[in-house]
């Protein structure tokens, strides 16, 4: 019997893993089912010959599932049958790997196969979230809906993060600028002008003594300090790359003073939009929350949203749930959870903290990059300038060097 990889979430909204034996994949649906599970991703964990990979068809851009969601959503508003609407979209793709992927979609969904157990067989092109959303529009009969939020969320989720990027650039350039100065003044000009010195003899001043041995260091030894350094970043990705090592980066850097509280805002706007838009798609409370937390990107956060979780199953308001985690839930926004809980309006009162909270990340991230500019400038400045006064230095002395 073939075996079965899926994806599910639990009654406490917690997402689980794991593999089963069953004869169809329908009957590995029903194994899921019957143990309480609500499953997200079912697939036969070696395809049969035929079967189709994503990661065979190469690489589907972001840009092309957000274009296929907002247009699937407006076909499927307008009135279009799902079928139509998929081969339509198939046929306008412009990149053969997307257009592939839509094709096999549609044939799934013509052999009988839900539009979210078609869109599960491609994990690396559409994410768990996106899954659970689509199911849920499905079985609630609002699937257009969902798919247009699904769009808004992803077109959100863009922008914050290209803003996020784009604040980054700079201060990336210029430390990339100033360590590639100083390697070139280590490499080439010290060690011109050492011997030059070397020519008059004499002692040379302390700092210049110490740049020219640093110099003649990286010179003498410079391919095996490349080789160590790449060495060591290999290392050092597969060790972050790993449960701990990403623990310890997210610890580090929700303790770093400006850092941290910039990190923290991220995962409030992501936490908040994505179980507002959840709610509002008509996905229950306890589900949402799960979806919802493993939006948050950060694990260390996603922990401590779990006891909220469940305290929420066992029945507390999702206010007094969130008072336990006060790094990422501020008390401004625990009150305003609670005013949307007694009103009725909790889904709308999240997207708003979401847009609200969006707005002042995006002001810290502006005040970031003006603090971090003038300190790497001056940094970079401080090198160069070390380096160059202790260059100049013995030519001060040029004249008691000579006699």
């Amino acid at each position: 019997m073939p075996r079965f990889q899926y994806i599910a979430v639990d009654e406490a909204g917690r997402e689980t893993t794991g593999t089963l034996v069953a004869e169809s994949r329908s009957a590995a649906l029903d194994q899921v089912q019957d143990r309480s599970l609500h499953p997200v991703s079912v697939e036969e964990a070696e395809p049969a010959s035929g079967g189709v990979l994503s990661g065979r068809l190469g690489r589907i851009p972001r840009s092309s599932v957000d274009a296929f969601t907002r247009e699937l959503a407006n076909l499927l508003d307008a009135g279009v049958p799902l079928n139509r609407a998929l081969s339509l979209l198939a046929g306008e793709a412009g990149w053969p790997a997307a257009r592939r992927c839509w094709e096999q979609i549609r044939q799934d969904v013509v052999g009988g196969m839900s539009l979210a157990d078609a869109m599960a067989r491609w994990p690396r092109v559409f994410p768990p979230v996106y899954i659970a959303m689509v199911r849920a529009g499905e079985t609630g009969g609002f699937l257009e809906k969902v798919l247009d939020q699904i769009a808004d969320f992803r077109q959100r989720e863009r922008d914050l993060k290209g803003r996020v990027t784009a604040a980054l650039v700079y201060p990336a350039v210029l430390a990339c600028l100033a360590v590639a100065v100083v390697a070139f003044l280590l490499t080439y000009f010290i060690p011109r002008f050492a011997a030059v010195f070397a020519e008059f003899g004499g002692r040379l001043p302390g700092l210049t003594r110490a740049i020219v041995s640093t110099s003649d260091f990286f010179v003498s030894h410079g391919p095996m300090l490349l080789l160590v350094v790449g060495v060591g970043v290999l290392l050092a990705h597969r060790f972050f790359r790993g449960e701990a090592g990403r623990r310890l980066v997210e610890r580090v850097t929700l303790g770093l003073p400006a850092v941290g509280r910039v990190v923290a805002r991220f995962a409030l706007v992501r936490f908040c939009r994505m179980l507002g838009t959840l709610l509002q798609a008509g996905v229950p409370l306890i589900t949402a929350l799960g979806a919802a937390r493993e939006a948050i990107g950060n694990q260390t956060l996603s922990d401590a949203v779990t006891g909220a979780v469940d305290q929420v199953q066992r029945g507390a308001p999702l206010a007094r749930s969130l008072q336990q985690c006060p790094q990422l839930f501020p008390p401004s926004v625990v009150e305003m959870v609670s005013v949307g809980e007694e009103t009725g309006r909790l889904d709308r009162e999240l997207v708003r903290l979401a847009e609200r909270f969006e707005a002042e990340l995006d002001r810290r991230l502006r005040m970031l990059v003006s603090l971090a500019e003038p300190a790497l400038l001056f940094v970079m400045a401080a090198l160069i300038g070390t380096v160059v006064i202790g260059m100049l230095l013995p030519v001060f002395t040029l004249q008691e060097l000579i006699h």
